[in-house]
C-alpha cells in the first residue's frame, strides 16, 4: 500500500478533486462457518434495552419473557403479527445499576408456575449500610403470566457484595425440583480473600434450595454440607464468575461457563459436591503461578485462550429440531468475541474436549435462551436483539472461495499488492492506537453509489461493503494487512494477511500467530481476537469517528485539505453540521494543554474496552468526551487490585508511580494494558500520560 501522503504541500481545498470508483474492495458474502448453522435476527420488530437473559414459562409456548439489567421484564407474543412487548414487572426502583456487572441478572419460572404463579428474580440492589447485596426474591403473578405483583416480594435469600463484580446472579430450577443459584467469588483480583474455596462464605458457589417445603427455603438433604462442615445451602465451589449455566433437558447434566481471570474461559459440567478449582486453578492453569495442588479438584469439560475469546457465556445442549447438525451438542458462546461454539454433550471433565466454532458473529452474547420446544435464542446485550440458530444454506454451487492472497481481495493492485486499488481513499486520525511502534498506511473503500453518515458518538456509520484497510510496517517492511469488513449482511468482521519475506504478497491467516520480527515479536490477531476491539460498543470501525478524522491530511500528490471536507466533497460521507461545528481531538504532540493530548491518548487505547457496555472490567468511562470527574479513575481505588503499591489509587494526581493505569501502561506483564497484541511499551505514550497526571493538582469534583 502507498503511503499516507507524500511530502507537505499548500493547504488545498478538498484533498481530491472527485470520488474514485471502487468496483473491487468491495466486502463479499461472510466466509461459511463450518458446523452448517447461522443466526439470524428474530422478532426485528422488537428491541429491548440491555437484555441479560430470555426464557419462556412451563406449558406457555407463546409468551417469550425478557429480561433487561435496569430492572424490568418484558413479555411478548411470539406468534403475533407484529410481535409487542409489554412490561411484566418493574423492580427498577429496588436494582442498582451503576456499576457494569450490578443489576437484574435472572429469572425462573416455578416448574408448577401453572398453579401457584411463582416467580423468582435475582438482582443486585443496595444494602441498608449503603453497600452492595444480591438478593433471590419470590414473586407471583395474579393473572397467569400476564404481570408480576412487586408486592408480591418475599426475600428469599441476600448476601453482601465487597465488590460490584463476579456477582454471579442466575438461577434455574433442576430436575428434581430445587432451586439452583450460584454467585461469583465476589471480586478482586485472583479471589484475594479466598472465598471461593471458603465453605463457611456462599460467594464463589453453586447453592440448591428447597423452596417449596418451607419459607424462605429448606435445605435439600442431600447438600454437602445439610448436616455439617459448611454453609447448608452450598451444592458445589471454586467458581470465579458463572455466568449462565443450563440443565439438559434430556439427561439432567448441568453445564456452566465460568469466567476466566487473564488467560482461560472454562465449561464445566457441575456434580453435587464437585470443586471446580477457582482460584487454585483458572481452568487449567495454576492461578498464582506453578506449583498449586489440584487433589480433589474436577477439572473443567473444556477451556479457551484469549485468542478466542474474553468472556464466556454459558449455554445449552440442543434438543430441538430444526438443526440436525447440532442435535446432543453443547452450544455456548463469548461476550466479548461474539464467537459461538459446540461441544459433545455427552463429554465429561477432563475430557479436554476442543470446542467446535459455529458461528462468529458481531453480538454482544450475554445469554442463549432455551425455549419450550428445544430451539435456541441468542440474546445481544449491546444491540437490544434476540436472534435465532438456525440451520444455514450450503453455498451456492460455483460461488467464489474467500481470498487466501491479499492480490485477490480486489483491496489492492493485482500487479504489485504493495499498492493500493484504485477506488481507495487514504485516511489518517490525529491521534493513533499504539501497534508496538509500526508505521502504518490506511485506507477505505466505501461501495460505489453508497455514502457514510454519522452515527452516535460521531462514529461513521458505514454501509454493508465497506472495507477499512491497514498495513503494518516494521522498519520500512510490511508485515501485515488487516481488512475490516462490513459484509452484505451487515455483520462486521476482520481478516489478517501476513506478507511474505519478500514483500511481493500477503496470505490470509486462518489463526492468530505470534512470529518474531527483526529485533521484536509481533502478533497477528485472530478473527476472534479482532472482534474484541471491534465491538459494537466502540462503533466496529475503530478511529473512523468524527473527531478523530476531523483535521488535515497529506494525500497523495502533497495536496494538504481537511479530511471531512474532502470526504464530504467527493461523496462518499455525509456531514450533519459544518466542519468547524464538529468535535476535533488533539493529536498527541501540540499546542494543547497536557490533559486534552493525554486524554485523546487514552480514547484511542484504552476506551474501546473502558467505557460503558465495553469488556473493560469495572466501571472506567476513559472517551475523550467523558469529563474527567465522570471517568471513574481519578482517586479512585482499584478493584483489581494496587499492584503491589499500598494505597495505589486508579490516577493519584501529582504521582504517576501510585496510579494503576500508568503502573499497567509501564508494564510488560499480564498486568500489562492494553492487553492484547502489544509487547513493547510506549515510552511516548506513557510519558504523556505520566506528565498529565503530575500536573494533576487535584482531582475534580463529582458529576
Amino acid at each position: 500500500m502507498a503511503p499516507d501522503g507524500g511530502s507537505p504541500g499548500a493547504q488545498a481545498p478538498f484533498g481530491l478533486d472527485a470520488r474514485p470508483a471502487n468496483p473491487t474492495c468491495v466486502a463479499p458474502p461472510r466466509p461459511p462457518d463450518p458446523a452448517g448453522a447461522t443466526i439470524s435476527r428474530a422478532f426485528p420488530e422488537l428491541s429491548f434495552t440491555q437484555p441479560l437473559f430470555a426464557l419462556q414459562a412451563p406449558g406457555d409456548s407463546r409468551r417469550i419473557y425478557v429480561v433487561e439489567r435496569g430492572g424490568r421484564v418484558r413479555v411478548f407474543d411470539k406468534d403475533a403479527t407484529p410481535p409487542v412487548s409489554s412490561v411484566f414487572v418493574d423492580i427498577s426502583g429496588q436494582v442498582n445499576v451503576e456499576h457494569d456487572e450490578t443489576g437484574l441478572l435472572g429469572m425462573a419460572f416455578h416448574p408448577a408456575f401453572a398453579t401457584n404463579g411463582q416467580v423468582f428474580l435475582s438482582y443486585v440492589g443496595n444494602s441498608a449500610m449503603g453497600g452492595l447485596r444480591s438478593f433471590i426474591v419470590r414473586y407471583r403473578s395474579p393473572d397467569g403470566g400476564a404481570t408480576l405483583d412487586p408486592a408480591s416480594a418475599e426475600v428469599v435469600l441476600e448476601q453482601d457484595q465487597p465488590f460490584s463484580f463476579h456477582n454471579g446472579g442466575h438461577l434455574a430450577f433442576g430436575p428434581d425440583g430445587f432451586l439452583y443459584f450460584a454467585f461469583g467469588d465476589g471480586g478482586g483480583r485472583v479471589d484475594p480473600k479466598q472465598t471461593a474455596q471458603n465453605p463457611e462464605l456462599l460467594l464463589g458457589k453453586m447453592l440448591r434450595l428447597d423452596v417449596d417445603s418451607a419459607r424462605p427455603y429448606a435445605i435439600p438433604p442431600t447438600n454437602p454440607y445439610a448436616t455439617a462442615g459448611g454453609r447448608k445451602e452450598i451444592y458445589a465451589t471454586g467458581f470465579r464468575n458463572p455466568w449462565r449455566w443450563s440443565f439438559d433437558r434430556s439427561t439432567g447434566a448441568l453445564w456452566l461457563g465460568d469466567v476466566g481471570e487473564k488467560l482461560l474461559e472454562e465449561i464445566n459440567r457441575v456434580e453435587l459436591g464437585g470443586n471446580y478449582g477457582w482460584s487454585i486453578l483458572e481452568g487449567t492453569e495454576c492461578a498464582r503461578g506453578s506449583g498449586c495442588s489440584t487433589t480433589g479438584l474436577t477439572p473443567p469439560v473444556a477451556v479457551y485462550g484469549r485468542a478466542e475469546g474474553v468472556s464466556v457465556t454459558g449455554g445449552y445442549v440442543y434438543r430441538g429440531t430444526a438443526v440436525p447438525a447440532l442435535a446432543g451438542k453443547y452450544i455456548f458462546g463469548d461476550f466479548g468475541s461474539g464467537r459461538i461454539w459446540t461441544l459433545p454433550g455427552d463429554a465429561l471433565p477432563g475430557a479436554a474436549a476442543a470446542p467446535q466454532l459455529l458461528v462468529t458473529t458481531a453480538l454482544s452474547i450475554s445469554s442463549f435462551a432455551e425455549l419450550n420446544d428445544g430451539e435456541l435464542l441468542v440474546v445481544d446485550f449491546a444491540g437490544g436483539g434476540l436472534h435465532r440458530i438456525h440451520a444455514s444454506l450450503p453455498p451456492a454451487p460455483g460461488g467464489e472461495a474467500f481470498p487466501t492472497l491479499l492480490s485477490a481481495t480486489g483491496c489492492a493492485d493485482p500487479t504489485n499488492p504493495n499498492l493500493p486499488s484504485a477506488g481507495l481513499i487514504p485516511y489518517g486520525v490525529n491521534a493513533p492506537l499504539w501497534s508496538d511502534g509500526a508505521g502504518k498506511e490506511r485506507f477505505i473503500g466505501v461501495p460505489d453509489g453508497a455514502v457514510m453518515t454519522v452515527g452516535p458518538e460521531g462514529v461513521l456509520d458505514a454501509p454493508p461493503g465497506t472495507v477499512t484497510v491497514k498495513t503494518f510496517l516494521l522498519g520500512g517492511k510490511r508485515v501485515e494487512t488487516r481488512l475490516f469488513m462490513r459484509h452484505p449482511d451487515g455483520i462486521w468482521a476482520g481478516y489478517t494477511y501476513e506478507w511474505n519475506e519478500a514483500g511481493t504478497d500477503a496470505t490470509l491467516l486462518e489463526t492468530g500467530k505470534v512470529k518474531t520480527v527483526g529485533a521484536q515479536t509481533w502478533t497477528y490477531p485472530s478473527r476472534g481476537e479482532c472482534m474484541q476491539c471491534h465491538t459494537a460498543a466502540a462503533g466496529f470501525v475503530l478511529g473512523l469517528e468524527v473527531a478523530q478524522l476531523n483535521g488535515d491530511f497529506t494525500y497523495p500528490g502533497g495536496r494538504v485539505a481537511s479530511q471531512l471536507r474532502t470526504l464530504e466533497h467527493i461523496g462518499v460521507l455525509k456531514l450533519p453540521a459544518p466542519v468547524e461545528q464538529l468535535p476535533r481531538m488533539p493529536a498527541y504532540a501540540g499546542p494543547e494543554p497536557v490533559e486534552t493530548r493525554a486524554r485523546a491518548y487514552l480514547h484511542a487505547n484504552c476506551a474501546v474496552c473502558h467505557r460503558p457496555n465495553g469488556l473493560g472490567r469495572g466501571e472506567l468511562d476513559l472517551r475523550y468526551s467523558t469529563p474527567l470527574a465522570a471517568t471513574k479513575i481519578c482517586g479512585v481505588a482499584p478493584e483489581h487490585g494496587e499492584l503491589g503499591v499500598a494505597g495505589a489509587m486508579l490516577v493519584a494526581p501529582g504521582d504517576p508511580s501510585k496510579s494503576v493505569l500508568s503502573r499497567r501502561m509501564h508494564s510488560l506483564s499480564t498486568a500489562r494494558m492494553p492487553p492484547l497484541a502489544s509487547a513493547v511499551k510506549d515510552a511516548e505514550g506513557t510519558g504523556l500520560v505520566d506528565a498529565w497526571i503530575t500536573s494533576l493538582p487535584a482531582c475534580p469534583a463529582g458529576p
